[in-house]
């Protein structure tokens, strides 16, 4: 039974960075991934260009933590955004800011990333062993020694066999259970909680919201730029974001609304009723809009009401209006009564549409929830409750806003805990 200084269970960009920090020290380190290839969560972000990072400022990323913010200062401090990419320079990947702040790589492809990631773990002596699905992480008296896992018998034949690898500290970094298909299937949260660690509950975020009636579904396609989107729980705001949102046939995606589904998913597991209002104008107030409204009706008096609508409503919308509306899409502007005109302002500033649900963690960005975070040194990620076990990555109760947050958290983690494993 050959011992290591270090064995990393998962290969994702956590796993990854805490492997190669720890050899890099001198450490002998094995990284132990379920999948044939690691980092394939990885090569999908982005929508396949791998969004690393932001330019935000300390404060806001942080905030872009929410809860978790107290616990990421700490690692956000010793291995910032900017060192992120000053750290991929050197491995020559070059990095672009976009709108927003977010940061990818200059060649637009993910892959570039995953490819310079895994030749540098590999260049700092980390053994990677692939579809080697750890089963049980081992302790003694409170102290880690190694873990249980199978692996393929024979490279030129199916199946698997047991085997126990010893080792002095573990890292924990397999992921939450988005994108399962990649590996993350909430493995780590099961060889956590078998070390008496307490898991918060755990739902998909960052992840589509589904509607209840069909406007989402006959609107489906139309994408929004500049609206404000707001999450109502119960009739009472709860939260809102500003930005770019679409229309899919089973309800709403895009950068705002995955920023608000943690707050929809939330409410909707406690049967709360939750509502999304979306302003089309944000930019001009309601009595604004209402003196808008009155003016174009009354100056296109001879108008039929459909066409006086591209004025105020992209065309897709303008049929799924009138229809909700009840209003005669042949009237003249002139003779649209104010009780109609309000339907209009009310469907441009604040357009109602209940949350029903939310799609499953197969859509899902992260993963909301994971490891209780009062359990882990936030500036070693080890364990409070067993010596030489460390965590990184989003198998712990850390998730923010959209926008390459995560995936910074992911390395900052990674990191802290790559450095902090002792030799």
């Amino acid at each position: 039974m050959s011992s290591h200084d270090l064995i990393v269970v998962g290969g994702g960009p956590a796993g990854l960075m805490a492997a190669g920090q720890a050899a890099a020290r001198g450490l002998k380190v094995v990284l132990l991934e379920k999948k044939h290839l690691p980092a394939r969560k990885l090569g999908i972000t982005g929508k396949g260009r791998c969004n690393l990072t932001n330019t935000a400022q300390v404060n806001d990323f942080l905030r872009a933590f929410k809860a978790g913010a107290n616990f990421m200062r700490f690692a956000l401090g010793r291995f910032s955004s900017r060192d992120l990419r000053l750290f991929f320079q050197d491995l020559g990947v070059e990095t672009v800011a976009e709108r927003g702040g977010r940061v990818f790589p200059a060649a637009q492809e993910a892959g570039v990333v995953v490819k310079s990631l895994v030749q540098w773990v590999q260049q700092q002596g980390v053994e990677i062993r692939t579809e080697s699905p750890v089963k049980r992480i081992l302790s003694e008296k409170g102290r880690i020694t190694g873990v249980a896992l199978q692996e393929k018998s024979c490279p030129y034949r199916s199946g698997l066999k047991d085997k126990i690898l010893a080792a002095k500290n573990v890292v924990i970094a397999t992921g939450g259970s988005s994108y399962p298909a990649t590996g993350s299937t909430g493995d780590g949260y099961a060889l956590a909680a078998d070390l008496g660690h307490s898991i918060t509950d755990v739902y998909p975020a960052l992840v589509p919201l589904i509607t209840a009636d069909d406007t989402a579904f006959r609107l489906q396609g139309l994408s929004l730029r500049n609206v404000l989107a707001e999450i109502f729980i119960q009739g009472r705001k709860e939260a809102q974001e500003f930005g770019e949102m679409l229309f899919t046939h089973f309800g709403v995606s895009g950068p705002i609304i995955l920023t608000l589904s943690k707050a929809a998913v939330q409410a909707l597991n406690q049967n709360l009723e939750v509502t999304l209002s979306i302003d089309l104008k944000p930019a001009v107030s309601h009595s604004q809009l209402k003196q808008r409204i009155s003016r174009t009706m009354h100056a296109q008096g001879r108008k039929k009401l459909v066409n006086i609508l591209k004025d105020f409503l992209p065309l897709k919308m303008i049929p799924v209006f009138l229809d909700k509306s009840g209003i005669d899409p042949d009237t003249p502007g002139s003779m649209v009564s104010a009780a109609d005109q309000k339907k209009l302002r009310l469907w441009c500033k604040e357009l109602r549409l209940r949350i029903s649900g939310y799609r499953s963690f197969h859509e899902a960005i992260i993963t909301s929830g994971g490891v209780r975070l009062s359990q882990v040194n936030p500036r070693t990620m080890e364990s409070r409750l067993i010596k030489g076990l460390f965590f990184a990555g989003e198998v712990l109760d850390i998730d923010a806003d959209t926008g390459g947050f995560n995936l910074q958290g992911a390395f900052s983690t990674g990191w802290v805990a790559g450095n902090s494993v002792p030799a």
